[in-house]
């Protein structure tokens, strides 16, 4: 089946356009399923109640034939009887008109689910217009039910003259039996050839179960430029999810940034790399990364870290390691404590001399690190 496009529904549905499938009430369904599980239940009831309905049935029969002579001539008697013979008839069939009417109700969920669809009970003009119901009289899909309907015909022609023929015997010795004996005896046959009927629906069902399977799924394939437009309508169009990413990042450097004033220092490699490093002795117990990048985005961190005073210090060797293996705003691996503590000791003297409170120290020695967190360039 071709779209419009030319393109062929090849595509499996998504599960979007399912759950709009199952909305519109457009699911499996068998109308065979329906009617087996109809006659199976009816003829499994039948044999299972047949004894109780027939007592109920002669009783009712034994009631309305004796009545009395004066209830004849009273016409609040009679409506009284009518009013105990409905009752009374009622409760006979009651239990098997229940497992009917249960069938009845749960043959259709047998196959697609429950499923109740307000746009099914919607108004459509093509409903009424008589040009399009002669098409579809004559389409490829009533064909295939007049088909399906004589297959059906055929098969049930069949078992039922199987029924008949196996039956014979029991239908003729239905005369010469006593009333009560023959009736609960053509209870029985009834029950047991409804039952043998029933199976023949099975290899109907068993055949148009499938079909109704693989027709709906046929309906519900789509072409590959449906899939990448409901892609796009689902997960938005690539130039806006790319756009809306670049925000993002964005707005996360803007975050990183303006925490790069708060650093205690900024390690750097010195130009591919730049990870700046907080340390609160009182809420945290290791020192925390709050801001890292590479190549132009090290250079901004340098740049703010110096118009905000903050110190710069050079360890390529440690930079790499804070990068690859701290992620952002959490605190550093045990691995590179003790490395951090040295640079955070010479920060320490660097500012104690900018106070005035010390010599200027030397060159930071290069601290210590572990050879699982070095990376080398």
């Amino acid at each position: 089946m071709a779209e419009d496009s030319g393109q062929e529904r090849t595509e499996d549905p998504t599960a979007k356009r399912q759950k709009e499938s199952r909305e519109k009430g457009q699911v499996a369904r068998s109308k065979e399923l329906n009617t087996l599980a109809v006659v199976m239940v009816a003829a499994v009831g039948l044999l299972m109640l047949g004894p109780q309905i027939v007592r109920g049935l002669m009783d009712l029969m034994v009631f309305n034939f004796t009545i009395e002579r004066e209830a004849l001539y009273n016409t609040d008697s009679m409506g009284l009887h009518l009013f105990a013979s409905v009752k009374h008839g009622f409760g006979a069939l009651a239990p098997f008109m229940v497992m009917v009417l249960v069938a009845a109700l749960v043959g259709p969920v047998l196959l697609g689910g429950w499923l109740f669809s307000a746009k099914l009970l919607a108004p459509k003009g093509e409903r009424l217009n008589p040009l399009a119901g002669i098409k579809r009289m004559f389409s490829l899909k009533s064909l295939v039910e007049l088909l399906k309907a004589l297959a059906k015909f055929l098969v049930v022609l069949v078992m039922a003259l199987v029924v008949l023929n196996m039956r014979t015997d029991d239908l003729l010795a239905l005369g010469n039996e006593p009333l009560p004996t023959a009736i609960a005896h053509s209870g029985w046959v009834l029950g047991t050839s409804l039952v043998l009927l029933a199976c023949s629906l099975i290899l109907i069902a068993a055949v148009d179960v499938p079909f109704q399977i693989w027709d709906n799924k046929q309906k519900t394939l789509m072409t590959k430029q449906e899939v990448r437009d409901e892609y796009k309508d689902s997960e938005g169009k690539p130039e806006v999810k790319s756009r809306v990413r670049q925000l993002q990042r964005e707005m996360a450097e803007r975050r990183m940034m303006g925490e790069v004033p708060k650093a205690d220092v900024v390690i750097t490699n010195p130009t591919h790399y730049a990870v700046a490093l907080k340390y609160d002795p009182v809420n945290s117990g290791a020192p925390v990364v709050i801001a890292k990048g590479a190549d132009f985005l090290a250079q901004k961190i340098r740049e703010v870290a110096t118009e905000n005073d903050v110190i710069i210090l050079e360890s390529p060797p440690l930079a790499r390691a804070v990068y690859y293996s701290t992620e952002l705003e959490h605190p550093i691996p045990a691995g590179l404590y003790l490395a951090v503590a040295q640079v955070l000791a010479y920060v320490y003297q660097i500012r104690q001399h900018q106070q005035g409170k010390g010599q200027r120290p030397g060159p930071m020695p290069e601290p210590p690190i572990p050879d699982d967190l070095r990376r080398d360039e």
